[in-house]
């Protein structure tokens, strides 16, 4: 668990925990935490690959995200879609499948009713699953159970979440140790 030191995320994270806060923008602060969220997240985790090119002075050494290995976003559907939404700003060359899973009633066991996941991931994909509220943590281990069965490993997959409940970051640490 790495909670960011910055200052525009305290600022959005208290926006979002103020019942005085209107709906719009609730939603607004929810999008511009993703973007920062999603930009702390991948500091040091994406591959690069470096090159050369011409700039207006000359040739010039660069460093670039690497294309050949694939970067995904998983919104959990419908919050997860907000936290995201800004993502492709920050990562615009990812792909994005969303995953829709609510509480059965009965049970209480997360039930999978939405996925668009692909039937495989590309070998050395990363994923960043996105869902702003982990509470218990079964909604977020189910999906990322369902990424793992698509052949992630853990470490190529990292859980973007505005607020994290102490039960759900047990589960997590209990289903995914490391």
């Amino acid at each position: 668990v790495f909670v960011p030191p910055h200052p525009l995320i305290k600022h959005w994270i208290s926006v979002l925990r103020n019942e005085q806060t209107p709906c719009p923008i609730f939603r607004n602060a929810l999008a511009e935490l993703g973007r920062l969220l999603i930009y702390e997240a991948s500091r040091d985790w994406l591959p690069t690959i470096t090159g050369e090119i011409q700039s207006p002075l000359g040739p010039a050494s660069v460093e670039f995200i690497d294309p050949r290995e694939p970067i995904s976003i998983v919104p959990i559907l419908r919050a997860g879609l907000a936290l995201a939404e800004h993502a492709s700003s920050v990562l615009p060359a990812t792909n994005t499948y969303h995953l829709g899973i609510s509480r059965d009633e009965e049970t209480l066991q997360p039930s999978v009713y939405l996925n668009k996941l692909p039937q495989n991931f590309p070998e050395g994909a990363r994923v960043f699953v996105v869902d702003p509220m982990l509470a218990t943590g079964g909604t977020v281990v189910t999906a990322i159970q369902l990424i793992k069965d698509r052949g992630v490993e853990n470490k190529q997959i990292k859980v973007i979440a505005a607020v994290a409940a102490p039960p759900a970051l047990q589960k997590l640490s209990e289903n995914f140790p490391g």
